[in-house]
């Protein structure tokens, strides 16, 4: 079997920042990795229009995908208008149509920022919505009738929107991943500026990898880690699938 994993992301940089070390265990593991991000990244940037900024965040994007190996599905909408609207989930149903996934990695649903909840959202619909016959995509693609698994990704800082910690049902090991996890991130010039403008972010890359060790830490078992909460099974797969665990072995604990 062809086996795929999608990660959806809602800006240029989130699948780097908070998915790509699992990403790539999966693809080690025999998964065809895919790279679908939803949002554009029109609004990163003090200085520059908006035309200029989505030229340079694709271009960005792009190269991260290439680096991962990992094939890239363009945005499909501009920054914060990741909303949850028919338009804009007959676009994303499209693409997991055309990417039939057997894994769905995505955001959590309970992020700081409304972009990245809305686009856990629509990924979760866009998979239900896959076999639908009568729910028609944009650009109109056949349904699919795989399984799909999801999983969602910790919060970006790790937290929810009150500040009360997010914490995993299982912690995938990274260690071996984190450097090429970090490169890939590097990519994202345009964004590690803005960030660090925006938010005072002092080291763009330094906070994923903290990140990446903290949860490690949590794991009591690994040195770096990702975290992951898998949804229900209910429309989606059977009862007992979690191919996440059965393709990384060793690689993966329970919380």
């Amino acid at each position: 079997m062809n086996r795929r994993v999608l990660a959806i992301g809602a800006h240029p940089d989130d699948v780097e920042f908070m998915m790509a070390g699992t990403l790539l265990m999966l693809a080690r593991a025999g998964y065809e990795p895919h790279i679908f991000v939803v949002a554009s990244g029109s609004c990163g940037s003090a200085t520059d229009d908006r035309d200029a900024v989505v030229r340079a965040r694709l271009s960005e994007a792009q190269a991260a995908a290439a680096m991962l190996g990992a094939q890239f599905h363009r945005p499909v909408t501009d920054d914060l208008e990741v909303l949850y609207s028919l338009p804009l989930l007959r676009k994303m149903a499209a693409v997991v149509r055309q990417a039939r996934p057997h894994i769905i990695l995505t955001h959590s649903p309970n992020e700081y920022m409304e972009d990245h909840s809305n686009t856990c959202r629509l990924a979760v619909t866009a998979a239900f919505s896959r076999g639908m016959r009568n729910f028609i995509t944009d650009p109109e693609t056949p349904p699919v009738n795989n399984s799909v698994t999801l999983y969602h990704a910790l919060p970006y800082g790790l937290c929810d929107p009150f500040g009360k910690p997010v914490t995993p049902d299982l912690y995938v090991n990274i260690a071996d991943a984190l450097e090429m996890k970090r490169k890939a991130l590097g990519c994202h010039a345009s964004q590690k500026r803005w960030l660090d403008e925006s938010q005072g972010l002092d080291s763009y890359l330094q906070a994923m990898e903290d990140m990446s060790r903290e949860v490690g830490e949590w794991s009591e078992r690994y040195a770096a880690a990702e975290g992951w909460r898998r949804h229900s099974h209910l429309g989606f797969c059977d009862l007992g699938s979690d191919p996440l665990c059965a393709a990384l072995g060793e690689d993966v604990c329970s919380a």
